[in-house]
């Protein structure tokens, strides 16, 4: 059987990086694939999110996402489980995912901590070249918007959950059958 392709969506904050490399590190062979570190791969000309949108922004987005599901897909074809991580809507992966993925196992999760929690983290994280405080309007935002179109996802609030406790409720959720399969 295929080995499957995680897709760990969430707010900046909630976790999902710490959760997508954790997630891997529980089979023997895994990659991860981090949609900022696809996005930070363009040296000059670089649109980041801070600056608001624009077609630029769509542009670039579109082209990391395109290429997180091509890489994920060679990947999982060679043996490899696939941990995608990035802010993905639904609407992104029929967008930008689906296609180039066809008929592999795609495992949804959505790591939903509440705002403060995810705002919280986001202003004790030391690993960012900017002041995090800027992401806390497109938190809060993102925080609305995430709530829709989530059939066949796992949704977890890990707001008071340990890496490993969060890890095991993705495993443990699609290893027993009981979430939803995409």
């Amino acid at each position: 059987m295929t080995p499957p392709i995680y897709i760990v969506s969430g707010v900046p904050g909630s976790g999902k990086t710490t959760v997508a490399h954790a997630l891997a590190a529980r089979y023997p062979g895994s990659v991860v694939i981090e949609g900022d570190a696809l996005r930070a791969m363009v040296v000059s000309g670089h649109a980041s999110p801070l600056d608001g949108w624009s077609s630029e922004h769509t542009l670039q987005f579109g082209l990391s996402w395109r290429s997180a599901a091509s890489m994920a897909a060679r990947y999982v074809d060679a043996g490899f489980v696939v941990v995608i991580e990035d802010v993905l809507r639904e609407e992104d992966l029929r967008a930008h995912f689906y296609r180039e993925l066809g008929d592999r196992r795609v495992r949804r999760v959505l790591l939903r901590p509440t705002v403060e929690t995810a705002l919280a983290r986001n202003r004790s994280r030391t690993n960012k070249t900017f002041d995090t405080e800027q992401l806390a309007p497109i938190i809060r935002r993102l925080a609305r918007s995430m709530t829709t179109d989530l059939d066949g996802w796992i949704v977890i609030d890990n707001s008071r959950s340990t890496v490993e406790e969060t890890v095991d409720q993705i495993v443990k959720g699609f290893d027993s059958g009981t979430a939803p399969q995409g």
